[in-house]
């Protein structure tokens, strides 16, 4: 049985991050990872984008967390040569009703701390974007896009240049408790004990949470998936901001939008729809939905409407409920003392990833 004082499951950007961040303060971390690479689940299926903070609850963890992360995030990609581009965002409206809600959110962004947000008008947003068809936008500068891989495969890089011990082809199969630490087990037949447990397993932490002893269904941490799918056009070119529709009321997603990845391509997405099976599957069922919202802001022919990609959120909140926060806790108040839950990070994960991974250092070592 092998020693290890930090182990971490999961090796999306959140795990990864976590190593980086613990492995430049301590010795001994290991992180595992099912997968026979970092990031093959969320943390490489989706839109990229850094996000700036203003849709989240005041205080919550996801406003906290996402309005300094995004700084960070700029910082390191600057420092590490990593490509990005801090486009910002232009959220529309076409109504006044609609208007309404830009208000809303411009309100709640700058209570929590989203700098140099900014209504402007149809001759404004024309001038910025002349495909686009708004009579109001809400313009929120610090938005823009990264190379998610290229972010994953430094934080790689800076843990193992920082002693820790990166281990693929490792899934968890049991997890059990002994008075001061975890005998972890794996389908390979290895098997670690560990003075620390970090649970980073995205769309499987629940599972890893309720392998050590926790009743999700009573505290309420049961995952919900979430699939989310992409289309794509090359015949709308130009496109200089990230271009988002108000958000859906319920607040399972921010609507249909338009994205730009780093060489200008465009793509639309994602819509939202709970799965009771992971499968990357495309379901153009949807396509006349993605058409109806799109066409609101910007005029697009079906021909030249194409399949993209999709991907699977790890939510909390489940079909019709509320908003529900990230959960990163150390669980000494159930038990389970020196194991630390992330679980839930779904967006704005990829922007909160150097922040969630200093939060997680905190706690750590609390005492």
């Amino acid at each position: 049985m092998e020693q290890v004082n930090i182990l971490i499951i999961g090796a999306g950007v959140i795990g990864l991050a976590i190593a980086r961040e613990l492995s430049s303060h301590n010795d001994d971390i290991v992180l595992v990872e099912k997968e026979d690479s970092f990031g093959r689940a969320t943390s490489s299926r989706n839109s990229e984008v850094m996000h700036s903070g203003i849709y989240y609850p005041k205080d919550s963890l996801k406003a906290q967390l996402c309005v300094s992360g995004v700084q960070d995030l700029y910082e390191y990609a600057k420092e590490n040569n990593i490509p990005f581009n801090n486009c910002g965002k232009l959220i529309v409206a076409n109504d006044e009703e609609e208007l309404l809600v830009l208000e809303e959110l411009k309100s709640k962004g700058e209570k929590n701390g989203v700098p140099n947000l900014q209504i402007i008008n149809e001759t404004e947003c024309k001038n910025l974007e002349p495909q686009i068809k708004a009579k109001y936008a809400l313009k929120v500068p610090t938005t823009g896009i990264i190379d998610s891989h290229e972010l994953m495969k430094k934080l790689e890089s800076d843990a193992e240049s920082n002693g820790a011990f990166i281990v693929y082809n490792m899934e968890v199969i049991s997890i059990n408790k002994l008075e001061s630490s975890y005998v972890v087990k794996f389908s390979n037949g290895e098997t670690f004990n560990a003075n620390t447990v970090i649970n980073c397993a995205g769309l499987y932490s629940d599972r890893i949470a309720e392998m050590v002893g926790i009743n999700i269904k009573h505290e309420d941490l049961r995952i919900h998936w979430c699939k989310g799918e992409y289309y794509k056009s090359s015949k709308i070119k130009g496109i200089e901001h990230l271009i988002y529709t108000v958000p859906d009321p319920k607040g399972i997603f921010l609507g249909i939008h338009l994205t730009i990845n780093l060489k200008g391509d465009v793509r639309f997405g994602p819509n939202a729809y709970y799965v009771d099976k992971l499968n990357y599957e495309m379901d153009e069922s949807y396509k006349p939905e993605f058409l109806k919202a799109i066409k609101k802001y910007v005029n697009i022919d079906e021909e030249n409407f194409q399949l993209d990609d999709c991907g699977i959120r790890a939510k909390l909140q489940e079909d019709g409920g509320i908003f529900r926060d990230f959960y990163i806790k150390e669980e000494s108040e159930k038990g389970y003392a020196n194991l630390i839950n992330c679980i839930g990070i779904e967006s704005p994960g990829l922007t909160c990833c150097l922040t969630i991974a200093k939060q997680v250092n905190k706690l750590c070592f609390k005492g």
